[in-house]
């Protein structure tokens, strides 16, 4: 299975106990990904989850076999359920060229980054822009690109 036809929920995080759990940095919302049987792709192929919890509001998981640390935890493209009418995944979002009401070019989307109040979109030039409707006008992915409303970025950002 290529790398690109997977998809990243989560990462090796720090240890958790001595029984080789560790915390599951950024990790899917979606619960059942991370339940005990279930399978993710690892860098040395695939992984079962043997042990699932919830410490201290943090996704804490064991694998057999073991995975290191700072590792990728993958699943397959196909395996995950098809978003919500307006809502996308962040696979779908980075690479989409970011252009303000009026034609200006802001950059690429590099990241969504998760913030205590919306998600924001992290450009390739520096700008920052929260992902809330206000903002956002339109997610076209097959035009590969983001519209968004005049004002949210500072001409400064763009220097």
């Amino acid at each position: 299975m290529s790398d690109d036809a997977l998809v990243t929920v989560g990462r090796v995080g720090r240890p958790h106990g001595v029984a080789g759990a560790f915390v599951v940095e950024g990790a899917s919302d979606e619960k059942a990904r991370f339940a005990v049987g279930a399978t993710l792709i690892g860098p040395a192929g695939p992984v079962e989850v043997v042990e699932s919890k919830v410490s201290g509001g943090r996704r804490v998981i064991r694998t057999e076999p073991r995975v290191e640390r700072g590792v990728d935890l993958r699943v397959p493209r196909g395996a995950l359920e098809k978003p919500a009418e307006d809502e996308y995944y962040v696979f779908q979002l980075v690479g989409l060229a970011v252009e303000e009401e009026g034609g200006r070019l802001l950059g690429r989307v590099k990241d969504v980054a998760n913030y205590p109040a919306n998600d924001v979109l992290e450009l390739d030039t520096g700008v920052l822009l929260p992902l809330v409707e206000a903002c956002v006008r339109e997610v076209d992915l097959e035009g590969e690109r983001i519209l968004v409303a005049a004002g949210f970025a500072e001409p400064e950002e763009l220097r």
